[in-house]
């Protein structure tokens, strides 16, 4: 995990949240939706199949237990994990908590709509939440 650097287009959009065995967590700063983005901390990775297998399923295991973990906080109707990287090549796996009274239910979060950043008081709160699954040891 060496000469990670995070993207700056990730950097920009995101608020740091913590580092997993595998992955940096970061909170998509859009308070429409319970959104982070896990990035493996490798240089130069943009696909999946470029992990390790011992790494993929960390990957796996990381975005499933944080994703399963929001959406029982949160009480989501669906949990969305995407790969996507057209725009972001740097290798990240959206994590999103879905409601069904969301602001784009039931179309993707991706280009719909203007995002509305997180006040001091809303970004405190999820990043508690999610903290506390992380530090409680539960990934």
């Amino acid at each position: 995990m060496n000469n990670f650097t995070l993207d700056e287009r990730l950097s920009a959009d995101t608020l740091p949240v913590a580092d997993l065995p595998l992955c940096r967590v970061l909170l998509m700063n859009d308070a429409r939706y319970p959104w982070v983005i896990l990035v493996p901390r490798h240089a130069s990775i943009s696909e999946v199949f470029e992990l390790s297998a011992t790494d993929q399923e960390q990957l796996w295991r990381e975005a499933t237990d944080l994703g399963e973990a929001m959406k029982t906080a949160l009480g989501g109707d669906k949990l969305n994990i995407a790969t996507l990287g057209n725009v972001v090549s740097q290798l990240h796996v959206h994590v999103v908590v879905r409601r069904r009274t969301d602001a784009t239910w039931p179309a993707p979060v991706w280009g719909n709509g203007s995002p509305e950043p997180y006040d001091l008081d809303g970004q405190a709160r999820m990043r508690d939440l999610l903290l506390a699954h992380i530090q409680g040891g539960n990934h």
